[in-house]
This record gives structure tokens, C-alpha cells and sequence, in this order.
């Protein structure tokens, strides 16, 4: 009794790490783009709605640091004292642990003897004296100044991707990338709003990291895609969406590789340092990368690539291409009418071969495609061009050998 091998399928880590994985991404585009809508909508609302919490590095104000280690008050408590010295409190924090633990309230702005009036009350609400406490005053004009600086490095930070992207690749993943980092920005601007982190130049600099972070994924997966498709319209392999899905595929385990070991550590940042060892001057750096480093994955899969997609189906010589596709899987020629199999010997072209009917379709000489055929089947070439009746050619004559 003969027992039958059975060859065990891989798993989908193992297809995952050789590129072999057949997600449909690409077909299910429209799914992606109404999820990815409808959390930016809502967001969007959330960002008009609430607002932002501005540092005082933007908005102008004063900062008090105050020494937690020697008082037993909260922090609470010392927002209740500054808002009782006729504060308007922005925000407080804890900073540290330990003997280096401290709380950070940030007002807006004062005059000179209101802020004097606010340390003091704090102070006393502390048990501290009032040379303890640390002040810092930043004005609103330097707070504008910087938020005009750091407008103007997103704008220009934008414009030389664009460029970038264009001159490497081709106008539409220059496009299709620009839709992804904004999409990136919109996303990770309204979780800073729903979660009320202040806005710092930690902030502005983590951004301009992530959108960094997103475009090199994206570039990644757009250099699979010109390499998949760079002979595409000489077959009749596949769609253009269809070698799009592979190139992403064929990427995928590299996508998740690189954002693993990028989010691991941010996490670490966030969620220990700034969770369990209270270091308060941290989390707005933290959550930024945190949350762009996993939008920016997701948009250079499921975003990026499908857009490309989208703008390249709508030009007409894709178009003609998805229709070759099509009349090919259907079994019928470009003007509508079936094939039939090649009944051709090896070396010889049928008439009806799909082979010829490309070549007739992309113009290609028939003496050429008969010179490829026979040089692919080892067949040697015609030396007295294709004979018009059909029929072999004639062989060369023999020479005589002389006695």
C-alpha cells in the first residue's frame, strides 16, 4: 500500500518573511479609505471643537516649577492657590520622582506684580519659600515667532518630498505620498487634541520625525512598485492594481519589521517613563512618535500605493491594458472573438496565438516575434526572411569539395 506525501502549506509568518502572502489590499481599497475618512472626520470635529492645549512656548505665559519632595500638597492644590492669586492655570504636571520630583504649573500672562502675587500664594499653599520656586516667562510675540517657524519647515519640509518623490518616481506617487503624510499629520494633530497633551517644540519636532518616519516606509513600498511594474504594459501577466498588491506584499514583513523595533522603544518612553516614573517632560515628545510611527505604517500600506492605483487606472493606456487583461482571462481577442489553442510545432507561430495577437496589438513586427520564438525553442533563425506562401525556405547549397 503506497502512501501519499503530503507537503505541509507554511504558515502565514513564514509567508510573511519570504514575501509570498496574498492580502488583497489593493481590491479592498475603498473599505480602507472610508475607515481612514470617517476617523479623520471625527477628529477633525474633535480639533475644532476642543481646541489645542498651547505650551508657553506658543501661547506666551509663565511656568512655575515647585519642588515636590519636602510637601505633603497636591497638585491640585497648588493650581487651586495660583487660580485663587488670579491665575488663569493652562496646565500642570508632575515632573520626576523621587527627591527630584516637582510640579509644573503653566498661566498665562501676567504682569510683573500679579506674577509675584501668584508665587507667593503658592508658596504658602506649599510651605516653600518663595526662592524655590523656579519662574520662567516666555512672551506671546517669541510664542508666535515660533509657531510661524515651525509652519514654515512643514511647508518646506513638504515641498522638498514632493520634488523628491517626482524626480525618483513619477508624479503620482508624489502625490499619492503627499496625501499619506497629510493624513498622517490630520491623524496624529487630532489625537493631541482628544487627549489635551500641550503642544511644545518637542511637539513640532517629533511631527516633522514622524512624517520622516512615513515617508521612508512609503518610499520602500514605491520602489517595489516601479519594479513590479516596470514592464507591465509588454505582457498580459497582470493589471497594474494587481502588481501593486504584490509589491506590497512582497514588503509587508519589512513594513512591520521596521515599525516594531521603532515602536518599542517609544512605548517604552511613553508608557514607563512617563506612566511609572512620572517623567512629565516627556510625554509630549512620546506620544507623538508613538502614535505617528503606526498611523505612517498604515498609510504607506493601505493609503499610499492604493492611491496610485486610483490615478494610474484612471489614464486611458491602463485602461487599454485592464482590457487586454480581461479579453485574455476571457478567452477572446482585442476585437471580441475567441482563441483557440496554438496548433503550431514548436519554432512556428500560429495565427491565433496569443503571442500574435499581442504583437499585432502593440505593434511589434511579426518577423521580429517569429526571430524571438525560434531563438526561445532553439530553433535556428530564417536566413532568407519569411517565406510569403508559407513553406520552408530553401537550404543553401552545398560546396563542392575538391579532389
Amino acid at each position: 500500500m503506497s502512501t501519499k506525501q503530503t507537503e505541509k502549506r507554511p504558515g502565514v509568518l513564514s509567508q510573511l518573511y519570504r514575501g509570498e502572502t496574498n492580502f488583497q489590499i489593493v481590491q479592498h481599497r475603498k473599505r480602507f479609505y472610508i475607515a481612514s475618512a470617517v476617523v479623520v472626520a471625527a477628529l477633525v470635529v474633535v480639533m475644532i471643537a476642543k481646541g489645542f492645549v498651547l505650551g508657553i512656548d506658543f501661547a506666551g505665559g509663565i511656568m512655575y516649577n515647585v519642588p515636590a519632595a519636602d510637601t505633603s500638597v497636591s497638585l491640585q492644590e497648588v493650581e487651586d492657590a495660583a487660580e485663587a492669586a488670579g491665575a488663569e492655570v493652562a496646565s500642570g504636571q508632575v515632573a520626576g520622582s523621587g527627591d527630584g520630583r516637582s510640579y509644573i504649573v503653566r498661566v498665562g500672562t501676567l504682569e510683573s506684580d500679579e506674577s509675584v502675587a501668584v508665587e507667593a500664594a503658592i508658596a504658602e499653599a506649599t510651605g516653600l519659600d518663595p526662592d524655590d520656586i523656579s519662574v520662567s516667562e516666555v512672551s506671546a510675540t517669541w510664542g508666535e515667532s515660533v509657531s510661524q517657524q515651525a509652519l514654515i519647515a512643514l511647508v518646506v519640509f513638504l515641498i522638498l518630498v514632493s520634488i523628491f518623490i517626482w524626480i525618483r518616481f513619477e508624479r503620482r506617487m508624489a502625490i499619492a505620498a503627499l496625501g499619506a503624510l497629510m493624513h498622517d499629520l490630520v491623524l496624529t494633530a487630532g489625537i493631541y487634541s482628544l487627549v489635551g497633551f500641550e503642544i511644545t517644540p518637542s511637539t513640532i519636532v517629533g511631527m516633522l520625525t514622524i512624517l520622516g518616519y512615513s515617508l521612508y516606509d512609503t518610499v520602500v513600498v514605491f520602489d517595489k512598485v516601479q519594479e513590479n511594474t516596470a514592464q507591465l504594459l509588454q505582457t498580459r501577466m497582470k493589471t497594474f492594481a494587481e502588481g501593486v498588491n504584490d509589491a506590497i506584499n512582497q514588503t509587508l514583513m519589512r513594513s512591520i519589521n521596521t515599525t516594531i523595533i521603532g515602536v518599542l522603544p517609544v512605548a517604552a518612553l511613553l508608557f514607563v517613563g512617563v506612566g511609572m516614573l512620572g517623567v512629565g517632560t516627556l510625554k509630549d515628545l512620546a506620544l507623538v512618535l508613538f502614535v505617528g510611527m503606526i498611523v505612517g505604517t498604515y498609510s504607506s500600506i493601505y493609503l499610499a500605493s492604493p492611491f496610485v492605483v486610483d490615478m494610474a487606472e484612471r489614464s486611458a493606456v491602463y485602461q487599454r491594458h485592464n482590457q487586454k487583461i480581461a479579453n485574455k482571462r476571457a478567452g477572446v481577442d482585442d476585437e471580441g472573438k475567441p482563441l483557440r489553442k496554438s496548433a503550431a510545432k514548436p519554432g512556428q507561430v500560429d495565427e491565433d496565438d496569443d503571442r500574435l495577437v499581442l504583437a499585432k496589438s502593440d505593434e511589434i513586427p511579426l518577423e521580429l516575434l517569429e526571430e524571438r520564438t525560434k531563438a526561445a525553442s532553439g530553433a535556428p533563425a530564417r536566413s532568407g526572411g519569411p517565406s510569403r506562401s508559407g513553406g520552408p525556405s530553401r537550404p543553401a547549397p552545398k560546396k563542392r569539395r575538391r579532389r
